[in-house]
């Protein structure tokens, strides 16, 4: 990973009381991180980009419930 820090980013259906997660693209962009809004220097989840990529299908087809 690089040292360059990531431009981590909330979902736009997020709300003011900051439950939500946040999502970074790492360089050299093969991978994702996601953390916790409320932590945010917390360490963070980090997943290949296929990973992430595949779980936004299944959102988005309705594949993992409402």
């Amino acid at each position: 990973m690089s040292t360059m820090d990531p431009h981590w980013r909330k979902s736009s259906y997020s709300t003011a009381q900051s439950n939500c997660v946040e999502i970074a693209e790492l360089a050299p962009a093969t991978h994702y991180g996601i953390r916790d809004s409320v932590h945010p220097h917390a360490d963070h989840l980090t997943i290949p980009t296929s990973a992430w990529t595949a779980f936004l299908a299944s959102v988005k087809d309705g594949e993992l419930g409402s």
